[in-house]
């Protein structure tokens, strides 16, 4: 509580200290100090209650001493996670009318006049980030006092993680050049400080009732360790972006995002160093304090305009963060790389977890097929190189590029990746625990694979609407065109695409047993089912007459493209082409799986009866047997009344 208030001093401070230079650099009006102050203030309060809301949830998961399979203790820490979330709520309410006036420069009593708080929640993005929060804040406090899997507590935090984004994407990280950067960057670092913070007020509770055992104490540590690197790594991105060539030390933006890289480092450094978690209540107590001022002083920043807002832009670098002027050939595809971060990374993250499962259990003399380590491998990269060559940067200004992109991520990528069958192998590679032992990544593993979450996801019905249908829910509407717009909506947009590929080739061919295995004849069904929708969207796309995303095209301006109406209708010849070719492929792979099948099932069979193994016409015989002697009538029986005698306890024998 006294850090909270040390960081509130310092917010309140910093904005009286900053005046109205701030609002006059960005050539917007003056709301205010009552204005200035309470949303900075109140938004100290969301990101902190946030933070703790998310990083709470999380210790439930991971750091508590569950022992029941697929379910979650943490019932501390879920007292932690209850009045934070109210907290996060109302703050958020409270930002939407706050942010709206302060955002827009306007004193408080504009709020008062007619129609105006309506107005002013549209005219900026910030009103809207807070409805996003107050929805998902919403959903955490009623959700937490219901959930008990595993499964759900990890979903409901990966919900609250939007939360913690939303407001962060909308602002400083969506303008200037490379911006793009500074937005994957903050997808990573933002979410990685709430839920260090978060897990660390947990700890802190912990050692209120006593010393938490040496498996949380670890645990805490790994887990501070990797937010501590992640969020470090994906701060000093966005600061390179928002700094645009100057120097830390000669704007305020860079000498506040020293002090805060510092005081984080500082807390940090000794968790790295030692073997062992903090033996001291004391520790995660300065820890916490620290990283509350930490989070004043990252909302001291948000207060002030960075040096990429004064950079010329054109209406490339507005939406793109980047220009796209050399003229699109086969060569600038490779040539013309821009690295996507959160692709590479997660690429990344994939390949090693997957190596290193491999490794282990060799080093145990367990076999694992190369062909499908290959497999594994070659869908990783094939996504690298679909996001991070000039695939990727000239996918946000050709529609023909950006189709090519989908449609990667959508048939390729994921065909590779099912037939790693990477469940399979971590199942394999992790260790099983005893139900005395405090569960670890094999059991949550198990808990997702048998989660009711995972069986409704893999309704074949669900999985051919999505796969199909999202083609033309997102670029047969407006979507399309407001998505484009945003490189925070395109990369969830592409996300989507990877995932949706995998469940669906998961499914029909994937190593792993799916949830809902279907027969071979269904998985044909399957796929025969999608073709015709893919190639008849291809056709929509070639032959509309309405330009999908032609405002956001024609703001961008790119003079090689030349006729746009041209480069819609090579992008429906893509979709139709890329979406029909690999699930030809598919059926092909499909019958001859089948036809395998029979092969292996009738050479068992031929073994069995050379072996005289094979009863079913014994069986059959038998059965039958059975049936001709029910049909006989039963054989007369005399009646007779039975004697009742009592033994000697006075009980019927």
């Amino acid at each position: 509580m006294a850090a909270a208030v040390v960081g509130a001093v310092i917010v309140v401070v910093a904005v009286v200290l900053l005046g109205a230079a701030p609002y006059d650099q960005l050539s917007r009006g003056y709301p205010g100090l009552p204005t200035s102050i309470t949303s900075a203030v109140l938004r100290l309060v969301a990101d902190l209650a946030g933070g703790t809301t998310v990083g709470g949830l999380l210790a439930a998961a991971v750091l508590t001493p569950t022992r029941a399979r697929g379910t979650v203790g943490g019932g501390l820490e879920r007292s932690v996670v209850r009045p934070a979330a109210w907290v996060w709520l109302i703050a958020a309410v409270l930002l939407v009318p706050v942010d709206a006036a302060d955002a827009n420069g306007e004193p408080f009593a504009k709020l008062l006049e007619p129609g105006a708080l309506a107005y002013l929640v549209q005219a900026s993005y910030l009103p809207g980030a807070w409805l996003v929060v107050v929805g998902v804040a919403l959903t955490v406090v009623v959700a937490v006092h219901l959930v008990r899997s595993w499964v759900a507590t990890v979903l409901l935090a990966a919900i609250g993680a939007v939360g913690l984004l939303a407001p962060v994407l909308v602002t400083q990280v969506l303008v200037g050049p490379n911006h793009d950067f500074a937005g994957d960057a903050a997808m990573f670092a933002t979410p990685a400080l709430g839920v260090w913070t978060g897990a660390t007020a947990a700890l802190v509770a912990r050692w209120r009732r006593g010393v938490p055992g040496p498996t949380t104490l670890r645990r805490h540590r790994v887990l501070a360790v990797t937010t501590w690197a992640t969020w470090t790594a994906g701060s000093v991105v966005v600061i390179a972006v928002e700094l645009a060539g100057r120097a830390p030390w000669s704007v305020p933006t860079g000498v506040l995002a020293t002090v805060q890289l510092g005081l984080v480092a500082a807390v940090a450094a000794p968790l790295v160093l030692r073997r062992r978690a903090a033996a001291s209540a004391t520790t995660p107590s300065v820890v916490l304090a620290v990283l509350v001022v930490a989070t004043a002083v990252g909302v001291v920043m948000t207060r002030v305009p960075p040096p990429v807002y004064f950079v010329p832009t054109d209406g490339q670098q507005l939406f793109l963060g980047y220009r796209v002027d050399t003229p699109l050939t086969p060569i600038t595809l490779w040539t013309a790389a821009r690295v996507n971060i959160l692709f590479l990374v997660v690429s990344l993250v994939g390949i090693v977890a997957y190596a290193a499962a491999v490794v282990r259990l060799r080093r145990r003399g367990d076999h694992w097929s190369n062909g499908r380590t290959s497999a594994w491998m070659l869908g990783w990269v094939s996504v690298i190189l679909t996001t991070s060559s000039g695939v990727g940067p000239y996918s946000s200004a050709s529609f023909a590029v950006h189709m090519a992109l989908h449609m990667s991520l959508n048939m390729l990528g994921p065909l590779l990746l099912v037939l790693g069958g990477p469940v399979t192998l971590f199942l394999r590679a992790t260790t099983a625990h005893r139900r005395d032992e405090f569960a670890g990544p094999h059991e949550w593993l198990v808990a997702v694979t048998h989660s009711k979450l995972l069986r409704a996801t893999y309704n074949p019905l669900y999985v051919l609407v999505v796969f199909v249908g999202s083609y033309y829910v997102i670029y047969l509407t407006p979507f399309f065109d407001w998505a484009m717009r945003y490189h925070w909506a395109h990369q969830a947009m592409t996300l989507h695409y990877l995932a949706i590929g995998y469940v669906f080739y998961a499914l029909i061919i994937g190593v792993d047993a799916p949830p809902r295995p279907l027969p071979y004849i269904g998985k044909l069904g399957l796929v025969l089912a999608a073709m015709p929708f893919h190639a008849f969207f291809g056709v929509v796309v070639m032959t509309s007459d309405t330009l999908l995303a032609g405002t956001y095209f024609r703001y961008l301006d790119v003079p090689w493209i030349g006729s746009l109406a041209h480069d819609q209708y090579v992008a429906g010849g893509v979709a139709w082409a890329a979406g029909e070719l690999p699930l030809v492929v598919v059926v092909i792979a499909l019958v001859t799986q089948w036809a395998k099948q029979d092969a292996r099932q009738a050479k068992r069979l031929d073994r069995h009866a050379d072996r005289g193994l094979d009863d079913d016409f014994e069986q059959y015989n038998a059965m039958l047997g059975r049936l001709s002697t029910r049909d006989e009538p039963a054989p007369e029986r005399t009646a007779q009344r039975p004697t009742l005698t009592v033994t000697d306890h006075g009980e019927r024998p």
